[in-house]
């Protein structure tokens, strides 16, 4: 069998790459790098042998490209808007970009989920590039993927420790909430709930988070006001296994939809549907 090495080749594996009576290279591997490479791709008529190599693209590689590319744009010499940003400009972007990747998952578009997974990945990269920067605490990259390393490693004690396996979702969703106690010294079961995030979603984690802190029901807010029954709607759902942001948003693009269809249906008529009134509207509504 032959000896796979991983592209881009590591020192560690040059001897074996010169050694090489063959140089192969799969699918996954760009035309550029089986060139530098001097390799040929395979050929199911002469399969590699036991003194061949085969490259392979090893997976995260082009993020070292995207970090390159995010380095050069922010440098002396680079793009004077990217030079010009702050975490604090940045932050309408962080938002947008993450409701458009939430909308592309939502509608199902593979090509649009692959692309605004990207623009989600470069806020991050952004951030992390401004970091560098800092005078007093700085950081990149690196050490945010190291740091979320550690953080994978040590709440999957079970895959990485060898410790007792964890047989359902529901008990290693309880070993994440100890094990973030722990590491967090939280002193309140709503530590580390942000509360930037939409109305709907915060109130249903805050539902989660006390419910598994043992809160009664009857003392979740349910009082008369706008926001307390809001509130009541959201907490009902989420403690029925129901996502009251997802639900939400569900009715309200489906409205979103109807409206467009009366609007469309008026126009086919002649009408301008910034003059429809009421009863207009009710003709034209989607049954």
């Amino acid at each position: 069998m032959a000896v796979t090495i991983g592209v881009p080749v590591s020192a560690a594996d040059l001897p074996a790459l010169r050694a090489a009576a063959r140089v192969f290279a799969d699918a996954t591997v760009a035309d550029a790098d089986v060139a530098s490479a001097g390799a040929q791709r395979i050929d199911p008529a002469d399969p590699p042998g036991p003194d061949d190599v085969v490259l392979t693209a090893t997976p995260g590689a082009a993020l070292l490209d995207a970090v390159a590319v995010m380095d050069r744009l922010r440098s002396p010499g680079g793009c004077p808007w990217d030079a010009e940003q702050t975490p604090e400009s940045l932050l309408q972007y962080l938002v947008e970009e993450c409701y458009e990747l939430y909308q592309a998952i939502e509608d199902g578009d593979r090509a649009d989920v692959r692309e605004e997974l990207g623009d989600v990945l470069l806020q991050v990269l952004f951030h992390a590039r401004i970091a560098t920067e800092h005078a007093v605490e700085p950081f990149g990259i690196d050490e945010v993927a190291r740091d979320l390393v550690t953080k994978l490693v040590e709440r999957h004690p079970h895959v990485f420790a060898g410790t007792e396996r964890m047989a359902t979702a529901a008990q290693q969703e309880a070993n994440w909430d100890e094990l973030k106690r722990t590491q967090k010294q939280r002193a309140s079961s709503v530590d580390g709930v942000p509360l930037g995030q939409p109305a709907v979603a915060l109130a249903a984690k805050l539902t989660s988070r006390t419910a598994r802190a043992g809160l009664p029901a009857e003392l979740l807010p349910d009082g008369p006001s706008v926001g307390e029954r809001l509130f009541a709607v959201a907490a009902a759902a989420k403690l029925a296994g129901i996502d009251p942001e997802a639900e939400l948003r569900t009715a309200a693009r489906r409205f979103d939809a109807q409206v467009r269809a009366a609007e469309d249906a008026a126009r086919a008529d002649g009408h301008d549907p910034r003059t429809l009134d009421a009863d207009a509207w009710k003709r034209y509504w989607p049954a």
